[in-house]
């Protein structure tokens, strides 16, 4: 076993309990957690199901929270929280189904509030153009800032 105190299997389902119960997991945290623990393959996987099944472990739930709380704290765009989950290789329904726990109008209204923290109602054409490279980096779709700050093209610059 890789870690210096050699757990059991069933040691490590009580450690990975008390891993998923503190904040929400997804599958391939707790698979990466296993794994540095030395249970690959079949003992993994195995109580990887058993958290499943008794509930610790939740993919849909995972990524519905994820999304809130990436949004909420940490006014994250859309495409951001997409990336970021596909990296922790939830599925494509369970990203959708996270993503769908963001409204239209927070998203839209939060959008607004970075642009006027940012100052970029009226800021001069360049700036704006950095404003909205910041803002895709938090990852917001470029049409939308666009539509909202009245941004020139890039290739103007």
């Amino acid at each position: 076993m890789a870690s210096s105190k050699a757990l059991t299997i069933l040691q490590a389902l009580e450690q990975m309990k008390r891993f998923c119960a503190y904040q929400e997991r997804c599958i391939s945290d707790v698979r990466q957690k296993l794994y540095k623990d030395g249970f690959r393959g079949d003992e993994g996987e195995w109580a990887i199901a058993e958290l499943i099944s008794e509930g610790y472990l939740n993919e849909e739930r995972f990524a519905r929270s994820f999304a809130r709380g990436k949004f909420r704290i940490n006014k994250w765009g859309r495409i951001k929280i997409e990336i970021e989950l596909r990296r922790r290789t939830v599925s494509s329904g369970n990203i959708r189904r996270g993503l769908s726990e963001i409204s239209d109008s927070a998203y839209e209204n939060c959008l607004r509030d970075l642009i006027k923290k940012l100052g970029g109602t009226e800021a001069s054409d360049k700036a704006k153009l950095k404003i909205k490279r910041s803002l895709m980096q938090r990852g917001f779709e470029p049409e939308l800032i666009s539509r909202f700050m009245k941004v020139p093209n890039d290739e103007e610059f």
